[in-house]
């Protein structure tokens, strides 16, 4: 079929117009400065997808200074003219693209980068910046009033850095929507030990210095990652199911007679991987410094960090955040009580199993402990707000959730929904919504009632 002059002149018209606009579109441009969390907005950084990081540390705690070299790989989301990273107080002495020289600047915890020239969306790049200085640790309401991430221990350093502190110690994407591997290598005065993530792969000494290098083989929230340095006693073993276990306790405290961190560490990987579902991650176990000022624990993928020799209830408790928290990560910090209320649950369970008290007692003390006009009533748990985010509610209340959803549903649909939800989200990230739908599609039964009264209606609800 022929076309007109004018028809042809028409279509000439459109093509061209077609073509400058998907120029347009794909012109480079920059990367958002944060993924826009509602709680830290500023957090992550959008064009890019983090893959893999590999951290070389060396810290010196006679100084207390920090000097590191991170490589991160990426992939561009977008045509990218330029990236940002996510550092808090540390000086930046040099950055690359590829192994070329980049322009960076720098506005408050953000480093901007620019390469010499942009890349392309689904490229992948490495970015490698050479930092150091004295790392500080932050304060503030949201962990319990405590400092958290980099914190000084009378031997070296206690790292433990939920929701926000990885950044105060590596140049990152400090979101948990953004997960990688890693490799960790850790260079500390001969003598101490750095322990972190996954599997150790070497340990040698250089001069009057030891280099640890672990590997992180599964996806990992940056806010899990740890370089914790000191006197440690190390076990290593297996679980009796054949799980590798790596525990690290500070020999100050090596005389507690409170638990045995290694045996309940790996019965409970044990049990928890026929409730939850297959333990997620290459290997178990638990770092316990003498840090009793940081007045809290840490679900650190693959060993927990104890800030002391913390009880039982403890160990199962941040045992438990393998499958829901490091394995299956929350999208977005207002849905924290995925993490929360599930671990505290799994205490429940735990006592379940051990024969001590039901789950449904468990719900029933601690429901009838709080009268309706008490504060904790008024947490809106699936959305606690920054400061709150670890409020008891979300622990406590968040695990009423669970059991009033395992009675409305029943054994059978509810223990098909644990181990079901960890395979499905596996090394990802999922939301409340998610969860909602899960639990409506496993049990055949609508549940937005009873999920819109415990998570997100204030008051006591009636039971």
């Amino acid at each position: 079929m022929a076309l007109s002059r004018s028809a042809r002149l028409g279509a000439l018209a459109t093509a061209a117009a077609s073509f400058f606009l998907v120029a347009a579109s794909s012109a480079p441009t920059p990367g958002a400065d944060g993924i826009g969390d509602t709680y830290f907005p500023q957090l992550g950084n959008g064009g890019f997808d983090a893959r893999h990081y590999a951290l070389d540390v060396a810290y010196d705690p006679a100084t207390d200074r920090l000097d590191g070299r991170t490589t991160l790989t990426a992939r561009a989301t977008q045509n990218l003219s330029s990236f940002d990273l996510d550092l808090q107080k540390l000086e930046v002495a040099k950055v690359e693209v590829n192994g070329r020289r980049a322009h960076f600047t720098r506005s408050g915890d953000e480093i901007r980068v620019t390469p010499r020239g942009p890349l392309a969306k689904g490229r992948t790049f490495t970015v490698t910046v050479t930092y150091g200085g004295v790392p500080e640790a932050l304060s503030g309401p949201i962990v319990f009033g405590s400092d958290y991430g980099w914190m000084k221990t009378p031997d070296g350093v206690f790292v433990a850095c939920e929701p926000n502190a990885a950044s105060t110690w590596f140049p990152s994407s400090d979101h948990p929507s953004d997960k990688a591997t890693y490799d960790i290598r850790i260079t500390a005065p001969k003598g101490l030990t750095g322990v972190s993530n996954g599997r150790l792969v070497s340990t040698r000494d250089r001069g009057g210095r030891t280099v640890t290098h672990w590997r992180e083989s599964r996806p990992m929230a940056t806010y899990l990652a740890t370089a914790t340095i000191g006197k440690f006693d190390v076990r290593t073993g297996r679980t009796p199911a054949g799980t590798p276990i790596y525990v690290a306790i500070d020999p100050v405290l090596a005389n507690s007679n409170s638990v045995d961190v290694y045996a309940v560490t790996a019965e409970a990987t044990d049990y928890w991987s026929q409730v939850f579902g297959p333990y997620p991650f290459e290997e178990t176990g638990a770092i316990v410094d003498d840090m009793p000022q940081a007045g809290f624990s840490l679900e650190v993928q693959s060993k927990p960090a104890y800030s002391a020799v913390r009880s039982e209830v403890t160990i199962v408790h941040e045992l438990a955040h393998q499958w829901f928290g490091d394995s299956v990560s929350v999208a977005h910090w207002k849905d924290i009580w995925l993490n929360e209320g599930f671990a505290t649950y799994a205490q429940w369970l735990w006592s379940e199993h051990q024969g001590i008290r039901s789950a449904h007692d468990s719900f029933v003390a601690g429901y009838g402990s709080r009268p309706a006009e008490s504060s904790f009533w008024q947490t809106v748990v699936g959305d606690p707000q920054r400061d709150t985010m670890f409020a008891s509610a979300v622990y406590q209340r968040g695990a009423m959730t669970l059991q009033m959803l395992r009675e409305r549903i029943g054994d059978t649909a509810f223990f098909t929904l644990l181990p079901a939800w960890t395979k499905l989200h596996r090394y990802g990230n999922a939301s409340t919504a998610d969860f909602i739908s899960l639990a409506e599609r496993i049990s055949g039964r609508q549940l937005d009632d009873l999920f819109q009264t415990w998570l997100f209606t204030p008051g006591k609800p009636a039971v």
